[in-house]
């Protein structure tokens, strides 16, 4: 017990004597990213939200399921109307799982943007969210999010998701955390559906460059839109994850030409797909075997010369027809370790058809230099189920920006299998590019 005592006093002695005279030092750096306690997820705004919430009528949660809405009915347009052009816009109720919560604001738009080629005309839908919280919308940044939103069909996007429809989509649950975080922050929130929601055509939700415009144009038109009260000249960023990480990479690399006039201040780009082939020869026969099969559906919409029933078996055409009319969930998530060759009548995997790869070369990141900072994080290794996208893409790609003068952090989650089992909260987390919050925070002046 003294050689304790005596080894305490020895330690403290020269801790002091190691001490600067000067006065207290000033706090070390932030780390780059970090996994965020519960409390900053269900911090004091969510909590006055729920606590402020009501609970949605049957009569209203029956009306958020139907697939009628005539706010998607597509109006006479003129068809060459400026990229970001609003068309319509009406105030709608934050619905999620029957509960309306408190001290949000929402705005459903439809606009227009571009195709793939950035004059094609289109149309897209999509949602704006303001929080409540006593500062003016015109003072507010403002966050351009692209969801985890795999969905082919319709009805399954993220202004149907926000008001009651489409419950138990994957995309909408692992955006939560980053939404509550983003709104105790006061940042309003636009969220493109890549394509009208309603649209019973597949929608081309993995072409990049669709997506991309469609994430600018949303923006676009949320600032046109005066009663949502949003200030042009605030300062915008960028945040896409998995399906949205790619519309949110694509939109970063054109913003400087395509939208020059969006003050694009930060990018953060979590577990995307760099680069179409590779991430179809490492999710074929894997636990994402049905997101790879969607990710072609997705294609194929502003990539028409796949012509992908023609390659199919009776058994794909199948699987695919459900796929174009389905939501994510469940449909994707029953065609776990499925080879995807075994759905193709020629027995050659996706990655390797002749015909896929113009749009597999057209969706490749990195052709183009953000002007704005970037975070990409994504997997570290492939060490998990999760690690669908090999993880030396994302380092490529972030050097392929450093090298075209972006401003890049590179911050790999862990996302193993040991990390999974051994902290589960954080696993699941940074799955969801929670971690990258602070990042943006401080990327705003």
């Amino acid at each position: 017990m003294k050689r304790t005592i005596l080894a305490t006093l020895i330690l403290a002695v020269l801790a002091f004597a190691d001490a600067p005279s000067t006065a207290a030092q000033p706090p070390p750096p932030p780390p780059i990213v970090q996994t965020p306690d519960l409390g900053t997820v269900f911090n004091d705004f969510v909590q006055g939200a729920l606590n402020g919430s009501t609970a949605a009528t049957p009569q209203e949660n029956s009306r958020a399921l139907a697939t009628d809405d005539p706010f998607y009915l597509e109006p006479e347009w003129d068809h060459s109307a400026a990229p970001g052009t609003l068309l319509k816009a009406a105030k709608v109720e934050v619905n999620f799982m029957g509960v309306k919560p408190a001290n949000v604001d929402a705005y459903r738009l439809m606009f227009v943007t571009t195709g793939i080629d950035g004059t094609t005309p289109a149309l897209s839908t999509g949602i704006v969210l303001i929080p409540i919280d006593g500062k003016p919308a015109s003072a507010k940044h403002v966050v351009s999010y692209q969801e985890a939103n795999d969905s082919v069909g319709w009805y399954c996007h993220p202004s149907s998701q926000w008001t009651g429809g489409d419950p138990l989509d994957g995309a909408s649950w692992s955006a939560l955390g980053p939404l509550a975080m983003m709104f105790e922050k006061g940042y309003a929130v636009v969220i493109s559906d890549v394509g009208n929601n309603a649209d019973r055509s597949p929608h081309g939700v993995f072409a990049g460059k669709f997506a991309g415009h469609s994430e600018l144009d949303a923006v676009r038109a949320a600032f046109h839109y005066t009663p949502a009260g949003l200030d042009p000249h605030a300062q915008v960023a960028l945040f896409g994850i998995a399906g949205g990480g790619v519309g949110a990479g694509f939109a970063a690399e054109a913003q400087p030409t395509y939208a020059p006039e969006l003050n694009v201040v930060s990018t953060v780009l979590e577990g995307m797909v760099v680069k179409p082939d590779n991430f179809m020869r490492v999710a074929n026969g894997s636990v994402g075997s049905g997101f790879a099969f969607a990710t072609l559906l997705g294609l194929e919409p502003w990539y028409p010369e796949m012509n992908i029933d023609s390659k199919l078996t009776p058994a794909g055409l199948a699987v695919a027809n459900g796929f174009r009319t389905q939501c994510q969930m469940p449909a994707y998530f029953m065609m776990p370790f499925v080879p995807l060759q075994a759905l193709f009548d020629t027995g050659r995997s996706p990655a390797d058809e002749p015909a896929f790869q113009h749009a597999f070369q057209d969706n490749i990141l990195g052709r183009s230099a953000p002007k704005s900072k970037v975070l990409i994080t994504s997997c570290a290794g492939d060490d998990s189920p999760m690690s669908l996208v090999p993880a030396a893409d994302s380092r490529d790609l972030a050097d392929t920006y450093r090298a075209q003068g972006t401003d890049v952090t590179y911050q790999p989650s862990d996302c193993s299998i040991v990390h999974m089992l051994t902290n589960l909260y954080g696993w699941a987390t940074d799955l969801c590019g929670m971690q990258t919050i602070e990042w943006l925070a401080r990327s705003f002046d």
